[in-house]
């Protein structure tokens, strides 16, 4: 990149002319007071004479001021190289809480850099950075930059860290660190700094490095891009030392970027697939069980390939496959003969039944002697500590590869086996799994009807007249919502699912995945519960800021009802009662006007709705604001689930 165009005046000039008139000043203030003339205007009080400066002091003291002056002054600031080579990535945003041990980078960012490609995005919380990043990544597909600060900036991230972690998301997160002691400035610097800035993330981050020069840090920061977009992604973590952001490069032109060249995801072993694809073409029940499956719009049609390929259904919400497909949903673990397992986090979940009482319990609920096939990422990459791996789980076949790269060889495998008769045995399969599906369908629109009119508002009649608001425009979901009474046939109508379950994740990951659909000009809509905006509300804040259209409908049911719900198990169990389960779980007493507070940070503010017959006005009102560019949010008062 070319250096940036030099100001109108000089900076370095401007402090040696500062530097010299202060010289100046100063002789003038020792000189001989002038006698006023009888009847003028009375000076002010002349400060006590002084001794004259010598020639030779005057001149000692011109020339430290000019060193000082040369000394505020750098060119070719190592944190204008460091922003070249994040620019040289494609990098379109940075989310960030101010920080200083991150003064130089930013600086940069935003003067050296232009503010664009990447572009800054004000944060109110490090916890917010993160998870904005996070659900821009769930659309976009690729990383963007969250900068925390030193120590306690990162501590505020680690909960989002941990998040993106266990969705096994992408974010490069930037550390401002001040590392050399003697360079640090006394006080607060000191306690936000440490020695090994990683150290309390390093269990739920995928890399790290801390790179002491320039070079080093153009590779490091390329090589953290690369691992974090490598199966099973996650986030990185790279720290930006405060002197080598704020030091000038010596000699730019021995500075170069390396290549960024993205790891292709691996595939199953042929043998392996090939064994697969004989198993699931035999099977008279087979299942498929997708978890976060699909990356790309290309792997939502590779799925429903090979459902169609099968006639087997397909279970896993999300992306995974458009919800209305015949082979959508339906089957049953129990009735499967073989069972396929494409990237499940839980496998042994989903193949148990787990009973919570005070003996806990558990029994298989597959059938005697049916296959369970795994094709999973996850084996590749398994750290120890944290727990997120699941519990183990008895497999017949486990293919440890990208379960999206994996697709099309399977598929084909699959279809060099089909035979006309074994093809014809399939599809009488496929249509009796499609007119159960229809079935489901009918009685889900039943249920819907179920506490339509009901006050507070039921989640269905809430989610339906969201759904009737957008339906005939280029929506997408960017939060809760969506459910079979939606049609979700485009692969970005849903951001993807997987984390932690971090409470306070919800409203960011909204923003960044609404950020992520702003330049396509769609309608970005999502139900966002109560508690969970409560945890981090100024990302509300940055929405409007930077003009990121979306809707939020709140799912306002006044508690952590989640929680109320543990503690009336809790109760039951010891024979107490559940009178007083609310207890330090409930939001209310004052209730939170959620519209106020959207009002309050510069969003379209609606509610609290308690009627059902004002949902859809308010909801139609909402839509229009949000088609002129603006962020909305309608309260809504629900029932507790």
């Amino acid at each position: 990149m070319a250096k940036s165009k030099k100001n109108g005046v000089d900076r370095r000039g401007f402090l040696k002319g500062a530097a010299a008139g202060a010289a100046a000043g100063a002789a003038a203030l020792v000189a001989p007071p002038l006698v006023e003339a009888a009847g003028a205007q009375q000076a002010p009080p002349q400060r006590p004479a002084a001794v004259p400066p010598s020639a030779a002091q005057l001149a000692a003291e011109t020339e430290l001021l000019s060193a000082d002056g040369h000394a505020m002054t750098v060119e070719n600031a190592g944190s204008d190289f460091m922003v070249d080579v994040f620019k040289s990535m494609g990098i379109e945003y940075i989310a960030s809480n101010p920080g200083s041990s991150f003064r130089g980078l930013q600086e940069s960012f935003i003067t050296y850099g232009g503010n664009r490609s990447p572009e800054w995005l004000t944060c109110m919380h490090e916890e917010s950075s993160i998870a904005i990043a996070d659900g821009y990544f769930r659309v976009a597909g690729k990383p963007m930059i969250a900068m925390a600060h030193g120590t306690v900036g990162l501590q505020h991230a680690s909960m989002n860290i941990y998040n993106a972690f266990v969705a096994r998301n992408p974010v490069i997160i930037v550390l401002g660190n001040a590392l050399d002691a003697n360079a640090r400035r006394p006080g607060v610097e000191w306690n936000h700094s440490v020695q090994d800035c990683a150290a309390m993330v390093r269990d739920y981050i995928k890399w790290d490095d801390t790179p002491i020069s320039l070079p080093h840090f153009a590779e490091s920061a390329v090589r953290a891009y690369k691992i974090g977009m490598t199966v099973p992604m996650g986030p990185v973590v790279l720290v930006a030392d405060g002197d080598l952001q704020e030091n000038a490069a010596k000699d730019r032109s021995k500075l170069r970027i390396p290549k960024l060249t993205l790891t292709s995801p691996p595939v199953g072993d042929p043998v392996a697939v090939a064994e697969v694809a004989r198993l699931l073409v035999a099977a008279e029940n087979p299942l498929i069980l997708s978890g976060r499956t699909v990356r790309t719009e290309q792997g939502m049609k590779l799925m429903v390939e090979l459902a169609e390929t099968l006639q087997a259904p397909v279970q896993g919400g999300g992306r995974n496959m458009p919800n209305r497909h015949p082979l959508a949903g339906g089957g049953s673990v129990a009735s499967a003969d073989v069972i396929l397992g494409l990237q499940v986090d839980d496998l042994w979940g989903a193949t148990h039944e787990f009973r919570d009482q005070q003996e806990r319990s558990y029994q298989t609920i597959t059938k005697a002697g049916a296959k369970i096939i795994s094709i999973s990422s996850n084996d590749l990459y398994i750290k120890s500590n944290y727990q997120d791996f699941q519990r183990f789980t008895e497999v017949d076949m486990a293919l440890a590869a990208d379960a999206e790269a994996t697709l099309p060889s399977l598929i084909e495998a699959c279809k060099r086996l089909i035979t006309a008769d074994r093809r014809r045995a399939l599809d009488e399969r496929g249509k009796k799994i499609a007119a159960a599906n229809v079935q489901a369908l009918a009685r889900a629109r039943t249920e819907a009807t179920y506490a339509w009119d009901a006050s507070p508002i039921s989640t269905t009649r809430m989610s339906v007249e969201l759904y009737n608001a957008v339906k005939g425009k280029d929506w997408a979901l960017i939060g809760g919502g969506g459910s079979r009474l939606w049609n979700i046939e485009k692969f970005y109508q849903t951001p993807g699912g997987g984390g932690a379950a971090a409470v306070g994740s919800g409203l960011p990951i909204s923003v960044g995945a609404a950020l992520a659909h702003k330049k396509f000009g769609r309608i970005c809509v999502g139900i966002q519960q109560d508690g969970d905006l409560m945890y981090a509300p100024g990302a509300l804040w940055t929405a409007a800021h930077h003009r990121i259209p979306m809707l939020l409908v709140m799912h306002n049911n006044r508690a952590y009802h989640q929680e109320v719900m543990h503690l009336q198990r809790m109760a039951s169990r010891r024979q107490r009662g559940i009178g007083n389960a609310q207890i330090g779980c409930v939001i209310t007493d004052p209730n939170v006007d959620y519209a106020q507070l959207a009002k309050s940070m510069g969003l379209y503010g609606a509610g609290p709705i308690t009627d059902p017959k004002d949902l859809a006005p308010a909801l139609k009102i909402a839509v229009e604001r949000v088609e002129k560019g603006e962020p909305a949010l309608i309260d809504v008062v629900t029932q507790p689930r």
